[in-house]
C-alpha cells in the first residue's frame, strides 16, 4: 500500500509526510497544526504534557516508528480522491477499493463534477470491485450532492470551515460515519483528528488501555487526542502505522504477539491468550451506514 505520490519533510520533523490536499501540490502543511517542531520529534514526545496522565501512546508511537518507518499514507493523487476513497473502503479490502478507483480514473470520472454528473447505475458498476456498490454509488452521489449545496463545488471551501462544524455537517450527510468523517477531515482536509477504527480498538483492548465491551469510537479519539502533539503529521503517521499492526501482528484470529513491535508494551498479568481474549471481537466493529 505504497503511496504514490509523496514529499518528504524537512528532516528536523522526523516524519515523511503523506497525502493532502496541499502536499501533492508541493507546498508543506502550515507549521501551525500540521507539522512537528522539533520538541515533538520521537525524542521529544515524552515531554510533551501528555505525560501529566502518564501517557503510554506516545511510547507506542515511537516503537511503531523505529520498529516499521513511515508508512506514507493515504495513497491518492487529489484530496478528492481520498474522499472517495475513504467512502469506498467501508466494508471493504484496500485491494478492491484500488480496482474501484481505477476503473474511476480510467472514466475520468475522480473529480466532483464528474461524479455529479455520470448516471448513478454506470458509476455504480464501475466501482462493483468495492462491494456494495449501489449503496456506495448512492454515498458518493449524495457527498457531491452536500459539497455543491453547502459550498458550491469547492473543496477549498469546505476544509476552511472549523474542525467540529465540518465534522458535524459530514456526519449529517448519508452514508457518512465517524471513521469516514474522520479520515476525510485528516487526510483529504488535513485537519488534526485522529481516526478510530477496528484495528486501533483491537489493539488497544489486548493491551488493556480501552474496556473489552461495545467499541467507544468517541472515547478512543480523545484518548489519542489527549496524549498525543495536536498534528496532522503524527495522527496520520500514528494511524497508518497501527492498521499496518493490526494486518500483519494482532490480528483477530491466532495474532502473532511474539513477533510484534509492541508487545514490549503488554501488561506483564497478559500472556499472549489473554492478549487474545481481550481484543476477541472488535476486529468486527464495521463502519457506520446510515440507512
Amino acid at each position: 500500500m505504497a503511496m504514490r505520490r509523496g514529499v518528504a519533510i524537512p528532516p528536523q520533523v522526523g516524519l515523511t509526510c503523506v497525502v493532502g490536499a496541499r502536499y501533492l501540490a508541493g507546498a508543506m502543511v502550515p507549521a501551525s497544526n500540521s507539522a512537528l517542531s522539533p520538541a515533538e520529534t520521537l525524542d521529544g514526545l515524552r515531554s510533551t504534557p501528555s505525560q501529566q496522565e502518564n501517557a503510554v501512546l506516545p511510547l507506542y508511537y515511537k516503537t511503531l516508528s523505529r520498529a516499521i518507518g513511515p508508512m506514507n499514507w493515504w495513497p491518492a493523487q487529489t484530496p478528492f480522491e481520498v474522499i472517495v476513497g475513504a467512502i469506498l473502503t467501508q466494508n471493504t479490502a484496500w485491494s478492491n477499493v484500488e480496482r474501484a478507483i481505477a476503473a474511476l480514473r480510467d472514466a475520468r470520472l475522480l473529480t466532483p463534477a464528474a461524479i455529479a454528473q455520470v448516471p448513478q447505475a454506470r458509476l455504480a458498476r464501475l466501482i462493483r470491485a468495492s462491494g456494495y456498490f449501489r449503496q456506495k454509488a448512492k454515498k458518493l452521489k449524495t457527498f457531491v450532492r452536500f459539497l455543491n449545496d453547502e459550498y458550491d463545488g469547492s473543496l477549498a471551501r469546505m476544509f476552511r470551515t472549523p474542525t467540529q462544524l465540518l465534522r458535524e455537517q459530514l456526519l449529517s450527510v448519508w452514508g457518512i460515519g465517524r471513521e469516514t468523517a474522520d479520515s476525510i477531515l485528516l487526510y483529504a482536509g488535513e485537519h488534526p483528528v485522529f481516526v478510530v477504527d477496528a484495528y486501533t480498538h483491537r489493539i488497544l483492548g489486548r493491551h488493556g488501555l480501552v474496556s473489552n465491551g461495545r467499541p467507544d469510537y468517541e472515547g478512543v479519539r480523545a484518548l489519542f487526542e489527549r496524549q498525543l502533539p495536536r498534528s496532522v503529521v503524527l495522527y496520520n503517521e500514528f494511524h497508518a502505522l497501527l492498521v499496518h499492526v493490526g494486518k500483519h501482528w494482532c490480528r483477530n484470529r491466532e495474532p502473532r504477539c511474539e513477533i510484534c513491535p509492541l508487545a514490549i508494551h503488554l501488561p506483564t498479568a497478559l500472556d499472549r491468550t489473554a492478549a487474545l481474549t481481550l481484543g476477541h471481537g472488535t476486529a468486527d466493529v464495521a463502519e457506520e451506514r446510515r440507512a
